[in-house]
């Protein structure tokens, strides 16, 4: 499952459907093949992991704060590689494994081990150039991976997803041929909204919904990446579309998204339709601030509209559905703690201190102390998470395998607990 809720599908095997057992090389019953193996995805997972360290780093530079990692090792090109180290580097790495997982076959690996590889070239002292080449090559990847989910699964959920893709490719590129940062916001943006909306308009499909509604939803797709390449030839109009297209993509979402209802329940399906609301209503804020005021590139507003979309919306999603990422993708288990909304509410909190004083005031102070406050949150939460699962009991030992021929079990091997926002039960709803 990507950050924002989504369940990756395992491929179909004789095993999931109780035919032949899984062997290993040496026709041993029960081996797991490599890319199931929970320390193989770890192996692609860390890098992003590193990615977001050495990205929070570079945001306390940017603030005007003391460093810590960087000059450590002597890194001082961290704050200028900060946007496409948490979108492509950090956020693009997660988003390649799920996929990755979802279409289960072992050549997709490669998308999140070029995403993670130029992460680390990005914070290293080799050229920026190495890094900028290795995340064009990992959006060239992802699309591949995409054209066969597409494949498996043609439906506008996913081309919307593909969309998201497209424009993450787009931003890459760009950013490799001197295009500054500021002027790829709506296309960074883009990756990440464009995969959010597919993902959540997949569970939303579960419902009733209506064709007019996904037409709309792709029709607003459709207009993002219009509206980015506008921005790139007449900026002040390009960068009000865009606004226009994320504030529409919020409403439906808001409108349309399960969490309007489970918002009323307990437990993990509140939390997490929490985190969605609340996300919708950042993404609508960064929306609002393009369209009033064109192409925002630099000062406080810049800072506004990047960490309402980035942070309010797209970390508020992470946060929401780790606990069904981790064990989709890793195999471990994430128990849901209310103490997760500790995390969740100071990242809002200090968000709403940043933007409404700090950058609609020019309070530096404020500035300072709410950025602080967002890494604080997002730190605060890996350690949630991490002391989740240390906490959490030991799985009981899986039963033994039937022989060839006997009946086959009757639940899957993969199945998990449904999320709070609607995703489905098995480990796959779009792919």
């Amino acid at each position: 499952m990507s950050p924002t809720g989504h369940w990756p599908r395992p491929p179909a095997s004789p095993v999931r459907t109780g035919g032949t057992p899984r062997t290993g090389a040496a026709g041993s019953p029960g081996a797991r093949p490599l890319r199931q193996r929970t320390g193989f995805r770890l192996v692609f997972l860390l890098p992003g992991a590193v990615a977001m360290f050495f990205g929070l780093d570079a945001a306390l530079g940017l603030l005007g704060l003391p460093q810590y990692l960087g000059p450590a090792l002597n890194l001082d090109r961290l704050p200028d590689v900060h946007g496409p180290l948490m979108v492509l580097g950090f956020v693009g790495t997660v988003i390649s494994l799920e996929r990755a997982v979802a279409l289960g076959r072992s050549w997709a690996f490669a998308a999140p081990a070029a995403s993670g590889l130029g992460g680390l070239a990005l914070i290293s002292t080799v050229p920026v150039a190495v890094g900028q080449g290795l995340l064009v090559l990992a959006a060239v990847l992802l699309l591949l991976v995409y054209r066969q989910l597409f494949a498996r699964q043609p439906a506008t959920a996913v081309t919307i997803q593909v969309l998201g893709a497209a424009m993450a490719l787009g931003a890459a590129v760009l950013w490799a041929g001197g295009v500054p940062v500021p002027y790829l916001t709506p296309w960074l943006a883009g990756f990440l909204v464009l995969t959010i909306f597919g993902e959540r308009l997949e569970l939303a499909r579960m419902e009733v919904l209506s064709p007019a509604a996904s037409r709309a939803a792709l029709a607003i797709a459709l207009a993002l990446v219009g509206a980015a390449v506008v921005a790139l030839l007449a900026p002040e109009v390009g960068f009000t579309l865009v606004g226009l297209a994320l504030v529409a993509a919020a409403g439906w979402l808001a409108a349309k998204d399960v969490a309007r209802r489970t918002v009323n329940g307990t437990g993990l399906p509140r939390f997490i339709a929490v985190c969605l609301l609340v996300g919708y209503a950042w993404l609508a804020v960064g929306g609002a601030i393009w369209t009033l005021g064109g192409a925002v590139t630099e000062g406080r507003g810049y800072d506004a509209v990047l960490h309402a979309v980035m942070l309010g919306f797209v970390i508020s999603m992470i946060m929401a559905h780790a606990p069904v990422i981790f064990p989709a993708v890793l195999r471990r288990p994430l128990p849901y703690h209310p103490v997760m909304y500790g995390p969740a509410a100071l990242l809002h909190a200090s968000l709403l201190l940043r933007l409404a004083v700090g950058d609609a005031r020019d309070v530096v102070w404020a500035v300072q102390v709410g950025g602080v406050g967002n890494i604080v949150a997002l730190l605060a939460f890996v350690a949630v998470a991490a002391w989740a699962v240390l906490a959490a009991p030991r799985a009981a030992p899986p039963p033994a395998r039937a022989a060839p021929g006997s009946a086959p079990p009757r639940t899957p091997p993969d199945r998990t607990p449904p999320d709070a926002a609607g995703t489905p039960s098995t480990t796959g709803a779009s792919s």
